[in-house]
């Protein structure tokens, strides 16, 4: 089937891409969806200015949208032109995203979708959260942190790529503050910097970070594309 993808740059949006041509569906275009802020319920925000060099390493054509409200009403119209403006220019015939366990993202995806005529796949759904991870960096997946919301999270996080014993951290935080370790609650963002999907990585040369001793950021302000990874 061809699909477009419902991609942020993060680890899931990325994840769901691979899984979907690994079960045979091509992947015509990624749809982006810049929201006005951080705030959105059902947008991933960090660094997604960056998902232009993700598309270049992929290479496949994007399809990006400015959002200028956080409502909820608004990046779903905004979305629905962007899968009917995929639809048109690419022929696809549903599309791909990364949704693990929200009912919130994933009924209104499959709505929009309906509503354009369009088949939902969702690899990752429901998948087990500890395994799911251990197999991400195992597939060669090379993602940071780019957000961290959560307790039992500091600024530590910040930046950093996660390796197989960071995620053996995450699941023992999690026992202990009840983490939701795939990050689908907004416990923390990822951006995904390197793989097989790529034919190339991202090599991150300057950066901010903010913490305020709760919540932290992780903004790429330049990065570069490299072949040698």
């Amino acid at each position: 089937m061809k699909l477009a993808a419902l991609f942020s740059g993060g680890k899931d949006s990325t994840f769901a891409i691979f899984k979907s041509k690994s079960d045979g569906h091509t992947i015509s275009c990624l749809v982006t969806i810049f929201p006005r802020s951080e705030e959105s319920h059902l947008l991933h925000h960090p660094n997604i200015e960056l998902t232009r060099l993700q598309a270049r390493l992929m290479n496949l054509p994007q399809i990006i949208v400015r959002v200028d409200s956080n409502e909820t009403a608004v990046e779903v119209a905004e979305l629905k032109n962007a899968l009917e403006k995929a639809k048109k220019e690419f022929g696809i015939e549903g599309v791909v995203h990364g949704g693990i366990g929200s009912a919130f993202q994933k009924n209104h995806f499959e709505t929009i979708c309906s509503g354009v005529g369009l088949t939902v796949v969702a690899p990752l759904w429901n998948v087990n959260e500890q395994s799911y991870l251990r197999e991400l960096v195992q597939s060669g997946f090379r993602f940071i942190v780019t957000s961290v919301t959560a307790e039992g999270l500091d600024d530590a996080w910040l930046g950093k790529e996660v390796t197989l014993q960071d995620v053996e951290k995450l699941i023992a935080i999690s026992s202990k503050h009840g983490l939701n370790i795939s990050f689908e609650g907004g416990e923390a963002e990822t951006f995904v910097i390197g793989c097989p999907l790529f034919s190339g990585c991202i090599k991150i040369i300057k950066s901010n970070k903010t913490w305020d001793g709760y919540r932290g950021r992780f903004e790429i302000t330049e990065a570069v594309l490299e072949k040698q990874c």
